[in-house]
């Protein structure tokens, strides 16, 4: 049965994550959503619980959505390990590594499409991470091969220090029209890409 919650329970969950590292209470890296909720829930319908779900550094949705339990996460988080959250049991995995769970993910269901099986990977990344290389080539692999996996990109507009815009000198992201395995979406956070908003001094 899939885990459903609101858009209420996903916002409050990461205010209570911000407010206990801005506490000083997660001795470690923490990297928030905030105002995509209501796209992660639609795209989170299509997901089965049989499903793979790989993810970058910022990924507690993603956790909370495919039913890793919110006590458990909370204490993972609070124990610093935000950004490699994993969690065998459900099929969802995260990595700090840029770009480090999309061969993965594409192995993956390279391996399902062998074997035969009739679950999917979705593979979360960001949008300066779509920019790379190594995203382009297993995207193409995943398209020429018709592997089941859907890349999903994350626009919101924060690389670490420079927008993914400037950095290559466009108005429009490479991806962000195209739709062949792919979900693009932009969204606005009132979170930096690191951190809740305060210096912390531990």
């Amino acid at each position: 049965m899939k885990n459903v919650l609101t858009k209420e329970q996903l916002v409050a969950f990461e205010t209570d994550i911000a407010n206990c590292f801005n506490n000083a209470m997660i001795k470690a890296p923490v990297h928030l959503y905030d105002g995509n909720e209501e796209q992660m829930i639609d795209i989170f319908k299509c997901i089965e619980p049989e499903d793979w779900v790989f993810c970058s550094w910022r990924s507690h949705y993603q956790c909370l959505l495919k039913g890793v339990p919110q006590e458990q996460l909370k204490q993972d988080i609070l124990d610093g390990k935000s950004i490699t959250l994993c969690y065998p049991e459900y099929n969802v995995y995260s990595s700090a590594i840029v770009t480090g769970n999309i061969p993965i993910a594409t192995g993956v269901a390279l391996d399902i499409k062998r074997k035969g099986g009739t679950n999917h990977v979705w593979c979360f990344v960001g949008d300066m991470t779509s920019e790379t290389g190594a995203f382009f080539e297993n995207w193409k692999y995943a398209v020429n091969h018709d592997l089941p996996i859907t890349y999903v990109i994350e626009n919101n507009g924060k690389s670490v220090c420079t927008e993914t815009n400037k950095v290559w000198n466009t108005n429009e992201l490479y991806f962000a029209k195209e739709t062949r395995k792919i979900i693009y979406y932009e969204y606005q956070t009132k979170y930096p890409h690191a951190g809740a908003g305060q210096r912390i001094q531990f």
